[in-house]
């Protein structure tokens, strides 16, 4: 892990993989991906990461389309509830305000785990605008109610949240901009 954890440092999410993480610890790539599926997993296992962005996907995208949002506002909640795994997204997003290599390995992680595909499902050519959007949603709705504990939010259900915010979610990413109707229309 610490070698991953200097490696991922040094070269960045991108540009970091699971060879080079096996000969800096002096050990055959096979242990590596005997214990890691691939990169992503690896690195979530380095930031010790409650969810995996990667494989929540996975999840909210088998919900029908027109309920992406709330899918995925209600799943983060819900796998948040545990308080120590609310603590560490707490330290998470932190770790991706701050500066450095921690925040560019996050962006770079987040980037190509997470808003590509969210992007894809767009079809439009501001899909890459709409996908950051809808995460500058999520980053906001997370730091509001994890890390600055705002009332009501911090208390308020997954459901209400999911049912307030997935709209907004959805109409970033596949809402009519042409149209101008908004979330609730």
């Amino acid at each position: 892990m610490r070698a991953a954890a200097d490696e991922f440092t040094e070269r960045g999410y991108e540009a970091a993989s699971l060879r080079a993480v096996a000969r800096r610890a002096g050990v055959d790539s096979a242990l590596v991906h005997h214990y890691f599926d691939d990169k992503a997993d690896l690195f979530a296992a380095t930031l010790e990461a409650p969810l995996r962005p990667d494989r929540v996907l996975d999840i909210v995208l088998g919900a029908p389309r027109e309920a992406v949002g709330e899918t995925l506002v209600r799943y983060l909640l819900t796998q948040l509830e545990d308080e120590r795994a609310a603590g560490r997204m707490v330290l998470i997003l932190r770790t991706a305000l701050g500066s450095g290599a921690g925040t560019r390995m996050l962006r770079e992680f987040l980037t190509r785990e997470v808003f590509t595909r969210l992007a894809s499902l767009a079809h439009t050519d501001d899909a890459d605008l709409r996908a950051d959007l809808a995460a500058s949603q999520i980053a906001g709705l997370l730091m509001t109610r994890y890390a600055l504990k705002l009332e009501p939010i911090a208390t308020a259900t997954p459901d209400e949240l999911a049912r307030r915010v997935g709209p907004v979610i959805q109409w970033h990413l596949f809402g009519d901009l042409d149209g101008r109707a908004g979330p609730g229309e």
